[in-house]
């Protein structure tokens, strides 16, 4: 799993527990899926379809680090599955994972579009070829 963004927990993050809130956590999740689908995709029109049950398996703390790793499961005629896991930085302990997250490639008229994607593709080997 590549690991593509980082977030620092700040006090603005946390719960009345003093850890991590975890709908900070599934926004920053969900908008990191996002991202990886558009680049993935090479299209801007990308909808969160469903995500799967999400296993919270340790806390952050203010001042923490995490980490977002992102991980194609398979590419589907207008969508794009995905996995997820969010780690501390610092530890490598699993703080969240998300087995399956679905991404929809759509049309301009917010339809679902086919894709034509079958692998993962790297931003670099683009510019290359380019």
């Amino acid at each position: 799993m590549r690991f593509h963004t980082r977030k620092w927990v700040k006090p603005e993050d946390l719960n009345s527990n003093g850890t991590l809130f975890g709908g900070k956590l599934l926004a920053w999740i969900d908008e990191e899926a996002a991202l990886y689908a558009i680049i993935q995709l090479e299209n801007n029109k990308v909808v969160t379809k469903y995500m799967s049950e999400i296993n919270f398996m340790s806390a952050a703390v203010q001042g923490d680090i995490v980490e977002i790793g992102i991980e194609v499961v398979k590419f589907g005629k207008t969508s794009l599955n995905l996995n997820c896991e969010v780690r501390n930085k610092m530890t490598h302990e699993t703080i969240v994972t998300v087995d399956n997250i679905i991404m929809v490639n759509l049309d301009d008229d917010g339809k679902p579009k086919s894709h034509g994607k079958t692998k993962i593709e790297y931003v670099k080997d683009r510019l290359a070829a380019g």
